[in-house]
């Protein structure tokens, strides 16, 4: 059995673990662990980098049997590994905390958006290309101005500004069909299966240049980064 650790606690950098499954995966062996660390590619952010033994991985899902394998990183094969063989697991924990931070900040972005009356279209939180799109179901006039656009922007820039200010607590649950959904205290919940900070002032340089509309979409690009605390 596998556990997705990386939704319980997003700051554990390394854990001892066994093995739970080997396998191949285009002719290259894979690796999964019990207590799994490695957060896969999906729902719009990056993959882990991780290592087994020492062993740089890319952790991927496995369609086939659904766990989060241990492949490869690079041309080195992985070593012949063993079902219930100690493994010591580990994550490289500065990246995971900035993807967590982009992820988290998308959704309160998201939430942002939601209360001027927009519907998420689209996201996408990599490093560089962090994006939320929008439709508005109803027309807005203020998108028809570049001074209209900036002055939606700075409504959305004071509503995330505040939550940060507020500290308001990032939490998960499972509803009732078993979905994971995220809650960004009162003001957003949202069925995800990425990684978040721990509370909203977690978070720092949350930029959000002037929103574009292309093709009909809202387009609202971002930075954010995590704060660093003692």
């Amino acid at each position: 059995m596998q556990v997705p650790a990386y939704y319980a606690n997003t700051y554990e950098e390394q854990a001892h673990t066994q093995v739970a499954a080997i396998g191949e995966r285009d002719g290259a062996p894979w690796v999964a662990v019990r207590h799994c660390l490695f957060h896969p590619q999906g729902g719009g952010q990056p993959t882990d980098r991780g290592w087994v033994d020492g062993h740089e991985i890319t952790p991927v899902r496995d369609h086939d049997s659904g766990l989060v394998v241990a492949v490869a990183a690079g041309e080195a094969a992985l070593p012949v590994f063993s079902v219930g063989q100690p493994v010591e697991a580990r994550i490289d924990l500065p990246l995971r905390i900035a993807h967590a931070a982009l992820h988290t900040a998308g959704h309160l972005i998201e939430a942002a958006g939601r209360e001027q009356g927009w519907v998420l279209a689209a996201n996408n939180h990599f490093p560089g290309q962090a994006r939320i799109e929008f439709a508005a179901p109803t027309p807005d006039a203020r998108l028809d101005t570049p001074e209209g656009r900036e002055e939606a922007t700075e409504t959305l820039r004071t509503a995330v500004a505040k939550a940060i200010a507020q500290d308001l607590p990032v939490t998960w649950d499972n509803d009732t069909e078993g979905r994971r959904i995220v809650h960004l205290s009162d003001p957003h919940s949202a069925p995800c299966g990425g990684t978040h900070v721990r509370s909203l002032g977690d978070l720092a340089d949350v930029v959000l240049p002037t929103l574009k509309v292309k093709k009909g979409r809202i387009r609202v690009s971002y930075s954010a980064a995590h704060r660093e605390r003692s």
